[in-house]
């Protein structure tokens, strides 16, 4: 690695698994200072133990506890990065849809990026300088019947991205966000495992994509490296599109 991110705190939220480990080792490769804030405490402590990051126990869905874990993460210094990549799957039919899995999914997808954002920004804006990347979905632009609620909330994220980009940019702060498709996580393998042949679910899942293959967390931990980093000074309020191009494959 090239210490792109020598000397900066990022924080990164739901780094105990999947693309927020991914994320959280690639940025302490890079240099970085990682405040690892997770919910589980199992697999945050287990993190911060193999690669020496700071684990701070956070639900993102509580403003209390992320400004508890905002004011831990000031003592490796002001954050220059935070990653929102907690989030849930909330997958129904819409009129199948409780009040209370509504809820569920929209404190923690949408209310749990605003409140981490909230939390961090003023110190960035007080030092002019930072670099948000909120983690969206695919389903932010392409709907999946059965899915609702979750792509409301993807489809908001993206909105608030735009709007804090825009907002803070004259004060140094780039707000951006990544989309991420089909990627071989927990979540993935998890959901294949409910399936009589989990080895021939994974397959179809791979079918679905012109590379034959879904995505590595390490493949969108990379494009949060690249943002992150003062590579990127000139994008903001923009969301990256990590599918291997099933998006823009047309379907008979």
């Amino acid at each position: 690695m090239s210490g792109r991110l020598q000397h900066k705190v990022a924080v990164v939220t739901g780094a105990g698994r999947g693309i927020g480990a991914a994320i959280a080792r690639a940025f302490i490769a890079e240099g970085a200072r990682v405040v690892i804030a997770e919910r589980d405490p199992a697999t945050g402590a287990a993190m911060a133990a193999s690669t020496g990051a700071m684990f701070v126990h956070t639900d993102v869905s509580d403003p209390d506890s992320v400004a508890a874990m905002a004011a831990a993460a000031a003592s490796l210094g002001p954050p220059d990065i935070l990653i929102n990549n907690a989030g849930i799957n909330v997958f129904h039919d819409p009129l199948a849809t409780t009040d209370a899995e509504w809820r569920r999914c929209m404190t923690v997808d949408l209310d749990g990026v605003w409140h981490c954002c909230r939390a961090l920004l003023p110190s960035m804006l007080t030092a002019g300088r930072g670099s948000i990347v909120n983690i969206a979905s695919v389903h932010a632009f392409n709907i999946i019947p059965g899915c609702f609620p979750y792509p409301v909330a993807k489809h908001a994220v993206v909105g608030l991205t735009r709007a804090l980009g825009i907002e803070y940019a004259p004060r140094g702060v780039r707000v951006n966000a990544i989309a991420p498709g089909y990627i071989d996580t927990p979540i993935a393998r998890e959901y294949w495992a409910t399936f009589p042949d989990p080895a021939a679910e994974r397959r179809k899942a791979e079918l679905l994509h012109p590379s034959q293959r879904i995505g590595r967390p390490e493949e969108v931990a990379m494009t949060a490296v690249f943002l992150a980093s003062d590579e990127a000074p000139f994008i903001n309020a923009a969301t990256i599109v990590i599918d291997g191009g099933r998006s823009v494959l047309y379907h008979e």
